[in-house]
């Protein structure tokens, strides 16, 4: 059997920094961001089956979230000033981590890559379950936009300004992010001593 090193990319992700090239008062890397949209990716597809009737499982949920940035363990993390900045730019930089996934689902024994597709390949993943992981990605940098802003790094000011408007259109097209949001907005952004009273 042929050794693979898929696990060793992905053992990686701690290594590749979020939000180059911007000043952070605290560091992020892929690995604790892929894990912070996991959980809500879970959150959110369990709250969609319980107040929203939903039939979505939060275990596959979670696991495509784990996923989602794959591509960075190739690529790097790419600021979304430059990888929005056009179109054509934005179309191209789409094009490279379409093959930075392939190249990471081909390193898979084959046997493995059929049972990896979808979960690895952003494009084979069902609408539903992308849907619901990308409102967890944008909810998990609201967040850290938040927590940068109590620090008082201004860097974030406009970032949190273009999250809230996305965080606003996921409220009003998905209850579960709403109720997502009434349940836990609050004391994510509360200081230790709030959270202990």
């Amino acid at each position: 059997m042929k050794n693979s090193s898929f696990l060793a990319w992905i053992l990686r992700m701690n290594l590749i920094k979020r939000w180059s090239p911007m000043h952070l008062v605290k560091e992020e890397n892929v690995a604790e961001h892929s894990h912070q949209v996991a959980v809500i990716a879970h959150l959110l597809a369990t709250i969609k089956n319980v107040y929203c009737d939903g039939h979505i499982s939060p275990e596959k949920a979670a696991t495509i979230a784990l996923y989602h940035e794959v591509s960075e363990t190739k690529l790097q993390d790419i600021n979304h000033v430059t990888k929005y900045s056009s179109p054509a730019l934005t179309e191209e930089f789409k094009k490279i981590e379409d093959l930075a996934e392939i190249e990471c689902l081909n390193s898979l024994p084959e046997k493995l890559q059929p049972l990896f597709k979808e979960l690895v390949i952003q494009k084979q993943v069902d609408k539903e379950y992308k849907k619901l992981v990308k409102a967890a990605d944008v909810l998990t940098a609201y967040f850290k936009a938040c927590d940068e802003l109590k620090f008082h790094n201004p860097e974030f000011v406009s970032v949190k300004r273009r999250l809230s408007l996305k965080v606003d259109t996921y409220k009003k097209d998905m209850p579960e992010v709403s109720i997502f949001m009434e349940l836990f907005e609050q004391n994510c952004l509360a200081s230790l001593d709030d959270l202990s009273n």
